[in-house]
């Protein structure tokens, strides 16, 4: 018999991909339910505010996953400039591996819900900022004041967010591409 903490774990790992490839509307509960291998009747045992607690939790789970991985790939970086270029080349290969259905985990559900619910609003926003943060202290510890460290880090954020979305749309990594040479040359000018 599953644990209860392992039923609980695939239903938000379920739940964090379908959030991620089809947003928080097209996503189902049924189809959590179906998708996890979870018994009926164990969402709202599990998450007795239904919906909306699901996806602020998993939307949690997904961004402090990313997060830890943006921190691995920026700790083998040589520079700053390559961890960026690093950064934007682990997206693209999630991306295109994903016959372009990966792109950020919390994207769709900001876009999707999170006008419509507070709770999201807030689980996309600790996303977004975690990622943000990370980036700021790198370049804070290459040497940048805080506040142009944060600032470039918005930059960088924003500018491969944008190239996610326009990729997605277009099916082509080229805006990826794009995006990282561009960012390559500022971070080396700002860091020089």
């Amino acid at each position: 018999m599953a644990r209860r903490t392992d039923t609980r774990r695939r239903m938000l790992e379920s739940a964090a991909e379908l959030f991620h490839t089809q947003g928080y509307h097209a996503t189902g509960l049924n189809q959590v339910v179906t998708t996890s291998g979870a018994p009926k009747g164990s969402l709202y045992f599990h998450f007795p505010g239904g919906k909306e607690q699901l996806a602020a939790e998993a939307l949690r789970m997904s961004g402090s996953h990313l997060c830890e991985v943006l921190r691995e790939v920026i700790a083998e970086a040589p520079d700053p400039a390559r961890a960026v270029r690093a950064i934007v080349d682990l997206l693209i290969g999630a991306l295109t591996g994903s016959g372009f259905q990966r792109g950020c985990p919390l994207a769709a559900v900001t876009l999707d819900a999170a006008a419509d619910s507070e709770q999201i609003r807030a689980a996309c926003a600790e996303g977004y900022d975690s990622w943000r943060e990370l980036l700021a202290e790198f370049f804070a510890e290459q040497g940048l004041a805080a506040e142009r460290a944060a600032a470039l880090a918005t930059v960088v954020l924003a500018s491969i967010e944008g190239g996610l979305l326009l990729a997605k749309a277009s099916h082509d990594p080229a805006p990826l591409h794009a995006v990282a040479d561009h960012l390559y040359a500022t971070i080396e000018k700002e860091l020089s």
